[in-house]
């Protein structure tokens, strides 16, 4: 990512809760808006994409959205999409999908600037935030808020599986375990391929036996030249999804050439986006790689003490991306 100068303005934040923005199988999909108050500005939007293995969680599952970073001047929308329990692979991509119509759709009434939109995900999330965003425009459509666009111009993608055939064999078993609500909810959880494991159950059979279902749901599928920007941030001590996931992604958008950097993590386990404190954890050694114009470089911050990291990292990428362009 470019150097930008952090804008040090803090804004007061008015919440607008309980907002319906899809009627999907007849059921009121709920979203939360926490929207900046400025004197006539028109600010950048962010989605928020929680985690719980596409089977738990809600959108207030997360950190707080007020501090991060409605109060730097970035509108956020965190939205409840479907879950497993209720609606198989692709339901969930759609809802984000729509979601994103929805935002454009309201974003004279509050303030928002259409054409700079990005979304960020936790673990579930994540995988959600890249299908979303990689797939194209007519992929994953509805019929709701038709004639508004669903591309997004920017994306962090926090430790989100990305293909499920390759989980049991990259997943160590070594690493700490989260402490948050979400990992909470999805441990101890059975290998990947079993017909139980969260991946199957979202796409609606054994991950072992599924090909052809696994291979829709992998992100990396939708990959093309000209995809937004992407942060993707890994911890490499997670027992849940391994960090080689994120790995996988990052080489799939240098293969196209497109921006993408990619932080591992040493000491962080899984869900650290749900710790509103993260910008005070000893995150130990990271690992940085960046693409941009086909160019790959890395650097190794052997004790973290060197490295930007946290929500000051996520709110930095965001101002390069949707503010200073």
């Amino acid at each position: 990512m470019e150097e930008h100068t952090m804008n040090p303005a803090t804004y007061s934040v008015t919440l607008i809760a309980d907002q319906v923005y899809s009627l999907a199988d007849g059921k009121e999909l709920l979203a939360d808006l926490y929207l900046p108050q400025g004197d006539g500005e028109t600010f950048p939007v962010i989605l928020w994409l929680h985690g719980g293995g596409w089977r738990f969680g809600d959108r207030r599952l997360g950190p707080d959205l007020s501090r991060f970073l409605a109060e730097r001047g970035f509108a956020m929308a965190s939205i409840d999409y479907r879950l497993s329990g209720d609606a198989i692979f692709p339901a969930q991509v759609i809802d984000v999908k729509t979601s994103i119509r929805w935002l454009r759709s309201i974003a004279s009434q509050y303030h928002l600037d259409p054409n700079r939109i990005g979304v960020w995900g936790s673990s579930a999330g994540g995988h959600l935030a890249a299908c979303a965003a990689l797939s194209g425009s007519n992929e994953f459509v509805s019929d709701e808020h038709a004639g508004y666009e669903s591309q997004v111009q920017a994306v962090v993608d926090g430790y989100g599986p990305t293909d499920f055939s390759r989980m049991d064999e990259d997943r160590s078993g070594q690493g700490l375990e989260g402490r948050d609500a979400e990992s909470a909810a999805v441990a101890g959880t059975v290998p990947t391929g079993d017909a139980t494991s969260f991946e199957s159950m979202l796409i609606g059979c054994a991950v072992s036996t599924s090909p052809r279902e696994v291979q829709l749901a992998n992100p990396m599928n939708y990959v093309r030249a000209g995809s937004p920007p992407f942060l993707i941030l890994h911890g490499q001590s997670d027992l849940l999804v391994p960090w080689q996931q994120s790995q996988l992604l990052y080489e799939a958008l240098h293969a196209k050439q497109n921006e993408v950097t990619l932080m591992l993590i040493e000491r962080l386990g899984h869900g650290f986006f749900n710790n509103s404190d993260l910008d005070r954890v000893d995150t130990g050694r990271v690992m940085t790689l960046r693409s941009l114009e086909g160019r790959i470089t890395e650097t190794v911050d052997p004790d973290g003490s060197g490295t930007r990291f946290g929500f000051s990292l996520v709110e930095e990428f965001f101002r390069a991306h949707l503010l200073a362009r």
